[in-house]
């Protein structure tokens, strides 16, 4: 699967649309961001079953600044609707590979469940 472009409008359809998202925040004038995209490309070609999205941070400035974006490339990996890995930064392609084997071996039973018990930790703080 070749990578996808995706906007405000699409970030949240495709995350919640699949089982897991990766996404390459980019800009254009970014040295590390150009030397990474053929990485990314490269395992989007492997990895059928992941969804290998881009976001051109100068296009949509908004929601780089929604995702706390203040690195360039950076790479955020969701699995089943919650953020799991999050950093700036190019990877190489083994660093890359580990990224997307350690996301997809992660126990989302577990996951959720400390998602759900954080939740609830910060309606009792708040509360």
């Amino acid at each position: 699967m070749a990578t996808i472009d995706i906007t405000g409008e699409t970030f949240g359809p495709t995350v919640e649309g699949n089982d897991i998202v990766l996404v390459d925040f980019w800009a254009d004038w970014c040295q590390p961001c150009k030397r990474f995209a053929p990485t990314y490309d490269a395992a989007s070609q492997k990895h059928e079953d992941v969804v290998f999205a881009k976001v051109d941070t100068e296009a949509e400035q908004q929601l780089a600044a929604e995702a706390n974006i203040s690195s360039i490339p950076t790479l955020m990996a969701f699995r089943e609707k919650v953020l799991v890995f999050a950093q700036p930064g190019a990877l190489n392609p083994s660093q890359l590979e580990e990224v997307i084997t350690a996301v997809k071996g992660l126990d989302m039973k577990e996951v959720h469940a400390h998602v759900a018990a954080q939740a609830a930790e910060a309606k009792n703080e708040e509360g």
